[in-house]
């Protein structure tokens, strides 16, 4: 609204200015030719008088054009009027004849200016006859070019099936000259069996119903060729069909795309792996059937979206700058991400994400296909922890025990710290086994493992070698009173009565202690010292936690 009142002002503004542009030059025009009459009264007639102003009024309709003109004519008496008194001692109208020279004055003057105005109205439409004759000509030369150089077939019959136009490729296709076909009948150009196949299309044209079919045609070189053919009725000004245009299309590659592109998309949509296909800004375009079944989310739901939808937050922003990085300088990524689907359960993808790039080079969409391997991510967790954990308290065996404590010996060599290594073996245990069963024994086994894990801390190590033995392993004690404290803490622990089975059973046990470096320096070292002295507690019968040592003393 805003912006037509603008427009609207603009249009008053630049109207007034041309029209005082125009009264302008009408005063100057009169002004000049009223000085030349000033000059001129003293050997001219008064009744010539207005003989001087038809130059000016001319003038002005040349230069201002018909306004211009029409204001000159109507100042003129004004001015002359208004002036006369100063340039002449005769009176400016002293007889009905100056009444009639001043009013033919006027009329002549304004006929000139219409005659003028005629003149350039006519010179105007006769150029713009031309333009539009010459526009005419060049768009049907255009046309009629634009039309030869198509690759389809257009041809043009009249309602006696006789040919009225041919392009280019109409002619080549059937190998004749333009001129020859013009006037030639269908049924003699198509021959006896495709116009018999095209006659039901030809009469339901000619009754004013447009066709549109497909043909197999052998082409002059002997080829088989598929056709798009359409025939669209012409009628005349009286509703009746006069003719038909023909435009057949050779769409053979098409019908061969058509079905590889069924291929892909019957491939698309059985495939077991996700197919996700967004554009250049992470939009997502199309998702498979699996996309759907593995996430959860309905292709209405995903679409439009982008894959923040599955994000997890598993995965650091690392990750994905890395990910991005490399898919930006080879064109594609390979790896595991951990999902989300749409019901909040985790799983992990193995992920291949390509670019897609067009002619130029320019990417234009990414293709991610992805498959959940979370059941197997799983069964291979539990193959490693079975590896690595014993069966029956989840504690970590002897492998495991290695590997770690391997790890603290090397990290306190490096700070200088000592390492507290505790042997325990259970007392009596052999004998809960036969008095009431290897079950009862497993679970007084587990519940011991679990009290263990009660006294850990998270830099300290709890291990099972196996049958009633268990590893303690203190990481950076400070002296050996905490690791005396923590010691009979353990044994305190296990002493306490369990219930099994409504069995209320008690156990004791012993533990040898050997200390990083002084009582060795590799894993098996320290736990065959601790081992040592284990058996120097089990074989002592004051006590029942001893450090190792080489003499075989106990140390309190």
């Amino acid at each position: 609204m805003n912006e037509m009142k603008n427009t609207d002002s603009v249009n008053a503004l630049s109207f007034v200015f041309k029209h005082i542009k125009h009264v302008l030059i009408a005063l100057a025009l009169i002004g000049f030719s009223l000085l030349l009459l000033t000059g001129l009264l003293r050997f001219i007639d008064q009744e010539i008088t207005w003989f001087v102003f038809y130059p000016a009024v001319i003038v002005a309709i040349l230069y201002g054009g018909i306004a211009a003109g029409f204001i000159t004519t109507l100042l003129t008496p004004f001015m002359l009027f208004f002036a006369w008194p100063w340039i002449s001692t005769h009176p400016f109208i002293n007889s009905f004849f100056d009444v009639v020279e001043m009013g033919s004055f006027i009329i002549i003057c304004s006929y000139i200016t219409y005659l003028h105005g005629l003149l350039q109205r006519n010179k105007a439409q006769l150029a713009q006859s031309q333009l539009a004759h010459q526009s005419d000509q060049h768009e049907h030369q255009f046309i009629t070019k634009l039309i030869d150089s198509m690759p389809n077939m257009i041809g043009y019959w009249d309602k006696e099936l006789h040919c009225q136009f041919a392009n280019k490729a109409f002619s080549e296709w059937h190998t004749q000259q333009h001129k020859d076909l013009i006037g030639i009948s269908f049924k003699e150009l198509a021959g006896e069996e495709l116009f018999r196949l095209n006659e039901p299309h030809i009469k339901n044209v000619l009754a004013g119903k447009a066709q549109r079919f497909e043909r197999t045609l052998k082409k002059t070189n002997g080829c088989i060729g598929s056709i798009l053919a359409q025939y669209i009725p012409d009628f005349d000004s009286d509703g009746s069909v006069k003719g038909f245009a023909i435009q057949s299309s050779e769409v053979t590659e098409l019908k061969e795309t058509e079905a590889e592109l069924k291929l892909a998309t019957c491939v698309f949509d059985n495939t077991v792996d996700a197919i996700l296909i967004t554009d250049v800004n992470g939009i997502i375009l199309s998702v498979n059937p699996a996309f759907s079944y593995i996430t959860g989310y309905s292709p209405e739901e995903a679409i439009g979206e982008t894959p923040h939808i599955l994000k997890s937050y598993r995965q650091h922003e690392d990750f994905y700058t890395t990910l991005w990085a490399k898919l930006k300088e080879q064109g594609k990524w390979s790896g595991e991400i951990w999902n989300r689907r749409k019901s909040g359960d985790i799983f992990l993808v193995r992920v291949n994400i390509n670019m897609v790039k067009d002619e130029e080079g320019k990417v234009i969409r990414y293709i991610s296909v992805f498959s959940d391997i979370t059941d197997l991510w799983h069964k291979d967790e539990s193959l490693k922890h079975l590896a690595f954990y014993d069966a029956l308290t989840d504690l970590p065996n002897r492998t495991l025990l290695m590997e770690r404590l391997g790890q603290k010996i090397i990290s306190s060599k490096r700070k200088n710290n000592q390492i507290a290594v505790l042997f325990l073996d259970l007392d009596g245990f052999k004998l809960i086994n036969d008095s009431f069963g290897h079950n009862i024994g497993d679970e007084l086994l587990k519940v011991i493992a679990s009290r263990l894990l009660e006294l850990v801390r998270q830099s300290d190590i709890v291990a099972r070698l196996g049958g009633d033995e268990f590893i303690f392993v203190v990481d950076n004690p400070k002296k050996k009173e905490e690791i005396l404290h923590l010691a009979e803490r353990i044994i305190e622990a296990i002493k306490k009565p369990i219930e099994v089975d409504s069995h209320s059973l008690q156990i004791g046990s012993s533990i040898g202690i050997a200390i990083f470096p002084e009582d060795g320096a590799t894993c098996i070292e320290l736990i065959e010292k601790a081992d040592q002295a284990m058996y120097q507690s089990k074989a002592s019968q004051q006590r029942s936690i001893h450090f190792y040592t080489s003499n075989a003393n106990k140390i309190e």
